[in-house]
């Protein structure tokens, strides 16, 4: 095994693989992942709002939502879009054999996913948000989408950046989930390249590094952005909840 790791043979041949087979991989894995974190940041500040409103209906919708999702497997729930939802759609419409694209099956997978753990993530920075901004803005005649679009969410971000950060970086490495349906990205094609050839070192080694160019500056940014929060000032109140008091 370590001497096949360093077989020069192995390595040429990996290299005449990289444009038919690690590239193409990469770039669908970047493609997925920046499609998947834009819609699980859409479901988390929605279901994020909706845990923290008022009315209890919403923030039932909303733990049903966060609970089923993150207490199922990902595997389970990508085999799930890519074998039980077209039979779905297809009984809903007209025709028949209805097929997700990859990309897109890739998207609601980890896009789906987690937007579950950003809500929670919403959801928390909103509550350190001292309660008397939205009463404040209520008394104004602010709306509860006025209230968090002008006033609560902005003041979240300090907070809830750095667990972003890593609910992007979790987001890429569960790209590869995908391999188990062919969904073309980086697993996929070093499973396809390295059981073709039997080549297994050089494939997983050469996929490690390029999720590792991926994942790397995510972690760092994590980090930056973690010890960036902890020397701001605490938010501050709004000036017209000052005049209101």
């Amino acid at each position: 095994m370590i001497k096949g790791l360093f077989e020069g043979k192995r390595w040429a041949a990996l290299w005449k693989a990289l444009p038919d087979y690690y590239i193409p991989g990469f770039i669908m894995t970047l493609k997925i992942a920046v499609s998947g974190l834009l819609l699980a940041l859409i479901l988390g500040v929605i279901f994020g709002s909706l845990s923290s409103m008022r009315f209890k209906p919403a923030r039932i919708i909303s733990r049903i939502y966060v609970e089923f999702i993150q207490n199922t497997p990902l595997a389970l729930q990508v085999l799930f879009y890519y074998s039980v939802l077209p039979i779905i759609l297809s009984s809903t419409a007209s025709g028949s054999g209805i097929r997700i694209p990859k990309f897109v099956l890739g998207v609601i997978g980890v896009g789906i996913y987690h937007g579950a753990y950003i809500s929670e993530v919403i959801r928390t920075g909103i509550e350190a948000i001292p309660k008397g901004q939205s009463e404040a803005a209520a008394s104004q005649g602010f709306s509860y989408l006025e209230t968090m679009y002008y006033i609560i969410l902005p003041q979240t971000v300090r907070i809830i950046m750095p667990p972003l950060a890593n609910q992007a970086l979790n987001l890429v490495k569960n790209t590869s989930i995908l391999a188990m349906v062919a969904g073309m990205d980086l697993m996929y094609f070093t499973d396809s390249w390295g059981a073709d050839r039997g080549y297994f070192a050089q494939a997983y080694l050469t996929s490690a590094v390029l999720y590792f160019i991926i994942c790397f500056p995510l972690a760092r940014l994590a980090r930056y952005l973690e010890i960036r929060s902890m020397r701001l000032p605490a938010p501050k109140r709004m000036v017209f909840e000052e005049e209101s008091t």
